[in-house]
């Protein structure tokens, strides 16, 4: 084929335009690709990553294995569907008609045989009021007397959340109840007023010919008085302060709200506490074994100040609480704290004190201060901490959305 030149100048350009109209339209697709992909990160991000500190930190919580295991970025984002939780056999006994609780030893008070707790009010020294503050004022003499709550007597006396005229409190039926539970199991939920109210609004609750409400097999017990403005650290009263609030109770178990209990408590408790002569049990964290580790990741979720957070681990640092490692004679400094399955010894509640005493004064984070506490008893305070496998075979997720309104409730399993 011959071409003119005047024709081949002009197939010339209509090819370079064309060429560059493909450039432009090229271009103008991996921008418009590229703004979509950036609002879908933020959109995504906006609620887990906001606390990094630099590009890097937000890309190693976005991609890093190590980093995802606490990271709330989508499962879809990342290609992958999320994993199933790791399960196992729990090795429950085999005949539970044959377990008889009257049988069963309970644990003699060898170390510490007498626990009696301050009940006088102490002046804030802020302001002079009456409050509670196991340690609040931060004095010198309070600050010495966290510090000998941790020597070991065989009688002590400590501070142990409230006091009198503070902290929860119930109502006469409520008190009648818990001072009278004879049988067995009781199975009691211990709700701020907030949560009654919207149980009562979304969920069937009834009163009893006694005058206590109940939802279905539940005794709920509203406790009234709550001395924290945080709804998470009023939680640490029934979880940490049960053997205050039912002193009745020889064994129980905490089990958080967001778990539904699929196995027998007979079954737990022999598992957990009477078949190897434990007395206080709880499951091991699911990543973590050393407190600092978890520090680290709840600054990175935002599960509480940045500062407090540092603040509680230098503390923790500077009175010898070195990080985990396998020279140590516990298997972890961290636990997955929701559930708590004891035996109510003189020496379990004081750590029970000791443990809430560390709530208050640092964050609500109990899991930052359970191997704090454990350190500061030494080997006298023995625990039983089970793999975190078994946990998860333990119960069933619970979704809900009280969790939107910062209103969670935890149920307690007591054995009278």
């Amino acid at each position: 084929m011959v071409l003119h030149a005047r024709s081949w100048k002009n197939f010339s350009r209509d090819f370079a335009a064309r060429r560059m109209m493909s450039k432009v339209v090229l271009f103008l697709a991996f921008v418009v690709a590229g703004i979509v992909w950036a609002s879908m990160i933020r959109i995504a991000l906006y609620s887990d990553t906001w606390a990094c500190q630099s590009p890097l930190s937000c890309f190693s919580v976005i991609w890093s294995s190590r980093c995802s295991k606490t990271s709330n970025f989508p499962d879809m984002m990342r290609g992958y569907a999320p994993k199933p939780r790791k399960r196992c056999p729990i090795p429950f006994a085999k005949d539970p008609e044959g377990l008889v609780h009257s049988k069963v030893r309970r644990t003699p008070d060898r170390l510490v045989k007498g626990l009696s707790y301050i009940m006088e009010d102490e002046p804030d020294v802020n302001n002079g009021s009456q409050s509670l503050p196991p340690f609040g004022g931060g004095g010198q003499k309070r600050w010495f007397e966290r510090g000998e709550s941790f020597k070991l007597n065989t009688t002590m006396k400590v501070h142990c959340g409230f006091t009198r005229s503070s902290g929860a409190g119930m109502t006469i039926a409520d008190m009648r109840y818990v001072k009278g539970c004879k049988k067995l199991f009781c199975f009691v939920m211990l709700v701020d007023e907030k949560i009654l109210s919207l149980m009562k609004y979304r969920e069937t609750v009834e009163e009893d010919i006694h005058g206590g409400l109940r939802a279905g097999i539940w005794r709920l017990i509203p406790l009234k008085h709550l001395p924290y403005n945080e709804t998470r650290r009023n939680e640490e009263i029934s979880k940490l302060l049960i053997h205050r609030l039912i002193p009745q109770a020889q064994y129980s178990i905490w089990v958080s709200s967001k778990m539904v209990l699929v196995a027998d408590p007979l079954l737990i408790l022999e598992r957990y506490l009477w078949r190897e002569g434990h007395s206080f049990a709880i499951s091991q964290h699911g990543y973590h074994h050393s407190i600092y580790e978890e520090a680290n990741a709840s600054k990175r979720r935002k599960k509480y100040s940045r500062p407090r957070i540092d603040a509680q681990m230098k503390v923790y640092q500077s009175e010898g609480l070195e990080p985990w490692s396998t020279k140590k004679r516990v298997i972890s400094d961290v636990p997955e704290a929701s559930i708590i399955i004891r035996e109510h010894t003189m020496l379990n509640n004081l750590f029970s004190c000791l443990w809430f005493n560390e709530v208050h004064l640092f964050t609500p984070l109990d899991q930052l201060s359970f191997g704090y506490v454990a350190h500061r008893l030494g080997e006298a305070f023995k625990y039983f901490m089970f793999p975190f496998c078994e946990f998860n075979s333990l119960f069933e997720l619970h979704s809900h959305s009280w969790d939107r309104f910062e209103m969670r409730f935890g149920g307690e399993i007591n054995v009278a």
